[in-house]
């Protein structure tokens, strides 16, 4: 049972590996996407359908028509990733090995539906993928196994996700035969350090620049691709716009700088456009602006007279 992107490497190493057979694949109903708004499948529907598996979309899980259903599969194991939908008791007590849940964090850190862009808004380290038996709680359930990997200051969410989605996958197909074979032990999760990775919206992307740089440069990190950290343009550009065109900051970094007026434009040239923050400064290296294509800073502003003194409006003001 998954949806997202993340739980693709899963199902490729289940349907893969030699010992396991992929009875079914449950993901959510094809959503409308792009300006047409034509309904797209999910990344793991296209993986379920390229492997020729079954594949059922159920608009709630919980529905009784789809618990039904899900007995006459009469599964041994359900494994979920990033599905999206919290399973009803009724689920989880079908198969006879239980339900496992691969989770993009170190539990009880981070449960909740966004544990890879927290881990970096937060400055992490570290992170890694839990492997859980889950019960009717979100994300409580015991823990199986684990595998940690450094958060590297090159890294954002797009090269996190890629990389936890794939050691998830290979941890999931080394734990499944010795769960089953009672050599590993489910033991529950420590009380202590845990915590929630609420979902990430839009509003989560705007930067305020009272902040530190440090800080916002996670929030550069972490919020890569979507919705991206952003901010706008401000007024003293000339433009007659009632409502100033967003700027999306696509790479930055934090350089110690004396501290001025937070938001205020410092430096402008080939090395960047150089931004007070609340503590230090930050060096954005590539931007992109509404409507527009990704470039770097040398070439936005061979197009936008951005200058030393001017300022981008805060997330506060």
């Amino acid at each position: 049972m998954g949806t997202a992107e993340l739980a693709c490497a899963s199902l490729k190493a289940l349907a893969a590996a030699p010992g396991f057979n992929v009875a079914a694949v449950v993901t959510q109903p094809d959503k409308p996407q792009g300006r047409e708004l034509k309904l797209q499948p999910s990344p793991v529907k296209k993986v379920a359908l390229a492997g020729n598996l079954p594949v059922f979309q159920p608009e709630r899980a919980r529905a009784e028509s789809f618990v039904a259903q899900l007995r006459e599969v009469a599964p041994d194991l359900i494994v979920v990733a990033a599905y999206g939908q919290i399973l009803p008791q009724s689920i989880l007590d079908i198969p006879r090995h239980g339900c496992l849940n691969v989770h993009a964090s170190l539990l009880p850190k981070y449960r909740g539906a966004a544990p890879i862009q927290w881990a970096i808004l937060n400055g992490e380290s570290e992170t890694g993928v839990t492997i859980m038996k889950m019960d009717a709680g979100l994300d409580t359930g015991d823990m199986l196994d684990e595998i940690r990997t450094p958060i590297a200051e090159t890294d954002n969410a797009e090269t996190l996700h890629e990389r936890l989605g794939r050691l998830g996958a290979e941890l999931l197909v080394r734990t499944i035969p010795e769960y089953v074979a009672g050599r590993v032990r489910p033991r529950p999760q420590p009380q202590a350090g845990a915590s929630y990775a609420r979902k990430i919206t839009k509003e989560d992307g705007r930067i305020d620049w009272h902040k530190s740089a440090r800080e916002i440069w996670n929030q550069v990190r972490g919020l890569t691709p979507w919705p991206g950290a952003f901010t706008y343009l401000s007024p003293a550009e000339g433009r007659a716009e009632s409502k100033p065109p967003l700027l999306k900051v696509w790479n930055a970094t934090v350089q110690e700088h004396a501290w001025k007026s937070a938001g205020e434009i410092l430096e402008t040239g080939k090395f960047g456009i150089l931004v007070a923050c609340g503590e230090h400064a930050l060096r954005i290296l590539e931007l992109q602006l509404e409507g527009g294509r990704r470039m770097t800073a040398q070439q936005f502003l061979a197009g936008h007279a951005l200058k030393p003194g001017q300022r981008f409006p805060s997330g506060a003001d």
